[in-house]
């Protein structure tokens, strides 16, 4: 077996610990775990799909909504402050 000497960051190092207690544990037999848990192949996660549907044309130019917004949301702003708000 190859020794070598690795400086653990504060963080990791707590979760060894904790990783030790709960299981009981050695150093060696907790940072073997982990490193064989974060090196083993994951299994691809489930295949999500959404359903479509055709909407057809729109019935609205949307070219301009983004400047349409923008207006909206001065005029509001606009009443807002006449208000005193």
């Amino acid at each position: 077996m190859p020794r070598t000497t690795v400086t653990l960051d504060p963080d990791v190092a707590g979760m060894l610990d904790v990783l030790m207690r709960e299981r009981g544990l050695s150093f060696k037999e907790a940072v073997n775990s982990a490193i064989r848990a974060g090196l083993a192949p994951r299994a691809p996660g489930p295949d999500f799909s959404f359903p479509t549907y055709a909407m057809g044309e729109p019935s609205v130019d949307l070219t301009y909504s983004g400047r349409l917004a923008a207006d909206l949301e001065d005029q509001e702003i606009a009443h807002e402050l006449g208000l005193g708000r």
